[in-house]
C-alpha cells in the first residue's frame, strides 16, 4: 500500500468523525431545551415504615376534612401539580389534563387528551365521576386506587393536605360544586342512657309472687306461725305459749305445788287438786 492510499483512508475515517461531531452539535443547537426556572414537584417513592403485619391507621372521612379546608393552603400544594397540569378556564393540557371544573366533573372526559386504557376502564364509560371520595383517594395514592395509571405522581399522605388541595380544586369553577355533608356522630352517652332504662326497680316496688317483701330497714320481720315466741293452741283448743328457747308448753291450768319429805327428802306430790285452768269447760 502506497502513501496514497493509506492517506486516502486517513481522510475518510477523519470526515466520518468530523459529519458525526458536526451532526451532533447540529441537533443540540436545533432541540436545546432551556432548563425550567421552576423546577416541578419531585417524585418520591414512598417507603414502608411500620412491620408488615401493621395495620394503617383508619382515614378521617373526606366529608369530615372538609368542613375546615383551607383553599388558601391548598393553592400552594397545586404549584406542585402545575408542572403537569394546567387550572385556568380553558386551559392547555400538558402532560396531564386540564384540572378547570374538574370536581364532580366525568372522568377521562376532558376534550383533546388522550387518557390511559386503565384510566378509561376505571370511568366506566365516564359514568363515575370525580366526587369527594374520588378525589380523596386517587391522591392519596394515585397508583394503588387506579391501577395502571399513567400518572406517576406519588400521592399526598396528610389527610388535611389532601382536603386542602381539593377545596382549591373546587373553587377552579364558575359554578363550585358544594361542600359534602358529614355524617352526624352519634351522641356520646346513647349506649349508657339505653343500660340506665333498663335499671333495677326502686326500693319498695312490689315482691315477686310467692315471695315475701323484705322488711325495711331497722325493723325486725315477724316470727312465722310455729315458731319461737308464736302463739299455739293445744288439742283442747285451749291457748298455749311456748318460751323462745325452749319446748316446753305452758298450759292454760295450773297443778298444785309439791311437799319434800322430811325423813327421806324425797318430793311428795301434794295431796291438794289442782286448780281448774280458768276458761276451761269439764
Amino acid at each position: 500500500m502506497n502513501s496514497f492510499e493509506a492517506n486516502k483512508i486517513f481522510g475518510a475515517i477523519l470526515g466520518a468523525v468530523f459529519v458525526l461531531f458536526g451532526g451532533s452539535l447540529l441537533a443540540e443547537a436545533i432541540f436545546h431545551s432551556e432548563l425550567p426556572e421552576r423546577e416541578g414537584f419531585a417524585i418520591v417513592a414512598q417507603e414502608q415504615t411500620g412491620g408488615g403485619d401493621a395495620e394503617a391507621p383508619a382515614a378521617v372521612p373526606i366529608a369530615v376534612l372538609m368542613q375546615e379546608a383551607d383553599a388558601e393552603a391548598g393553592a400552594a400544594i397545586f404549584k406542585r401539580c402545575q408542572a403537569c397540569h394546567s387550572g385556568e378556564k380553558g386551559g392547555p393540557n400538558l402532560v396531564g389534563p386540564d384540572l378547570w371544573d374538574i370536581v364532580n366533573r366525568p372522568i377521562a372526559i376532558h376534550e383533546g387528551f388522550s387518557y390511559s386504557s386503565a384510566m378509561m376502564a376505571f370511568s366506566e364509560d365516564h359514568s363515575v365521576h370525580w366526587d369527594y371520595e374520588h378525589l380523596n383517594g386517587f391522591l392519596h395514592n394515585p397508583r394503588q386506587y387506579v391501577s395502571g395509571t399513567a400518572m406517576s405522581f406519588a400521592g399526598i399522605n396528610k389527610d388535611q393536605d389532601r382536603a386542602n388541595l381539593i377545596a382549591y380544586l373546587r373553587t377552579l369553577s364558575d359554578n363550585p360544586a358544594p361542600l359534602p355533608e358529614a355524617a352526624p356522630a352519634a351522641a356520646a352517652g346513647d349506649d349508657a342512657a339505653a343500660a340506665e332504662g333498663e335499671a333495677a326497680p326502686a326500693d319498695g316496688a312490689a315482691a315477686p309472687a310467692g315471695q315475701e317483701p323484705a322488711p325495711a330497714e331497722g325493723q325486725e320481720a315477724a316470727p312465722a306461725s310455729g315458731q319461737d315466741g308464736a302463739a299455739t293452741q293445744d288439742a283442747d283448743g285451749v291457748p298455749a305459749v311456748t318460751e323462745p328457747g325452749t319446748s316446753t308448753t305452758q298450759q292454760g291450768s295450773t297443778q298444785a305445788p309439791a311437799t319434800t319429805d322430811p325423813s327421806t327428802g324425797e318430793a311428795v306430790p301434794s295431796q291438794q287438786p289442782a286448780a281448774p285452768a280458768t276458761g276451761n269447760n269439764p
